[in-house]
């Protein structure tokens, strides 16, 4: 067998895999490991962008490929979809917020 190079040899102290420890009695009062750190349900970030996305691609594809009627009614689906989509999420995230343990 060959010998190693200096700079490859082994460590002197092998350390195994540590693994992360939840032990509520050390946390701070004000620390809590379950909330959303920003106190946005992500899930409501996800679904907005997921039907921001559609909806767009629709409304592009409505407005690209359509007459004079499939024009304006690419501009009035975005005309009432935008505002319902926004309220439809905004009352999602409000009732789904961690009340308890609000974002710092």
């Amino acid at each position: 067998m060959t010998a190693l190079h200096p700079s490859i040899r082994p460590p002197d102290v092998v350390h195994g895999p540590q693994h992360p420890v939840r032990d509520d009695t050390k946390l701070a009062p004000t620390e809590d490991l379950d909330r959303q750190p920003d106190g946005v349900p992500h899930a409501v970030v996800g679904l907005t962008a997921g039907f921001s996305v559609i909806l767009a691609m629709l409304v592009a594809f409505m407005y690209l490929t359509g007459s004079t009627t499939g024009r304006v009614g690419a501009v009035v689906l975005a005309g009432i979809a935008i505002p319902t989509l926004v309220a439809v999420l905004r009352n999602k995230a409000a009732r789904e917020r961690d009340h308890v343990h609000p974002s710092r």
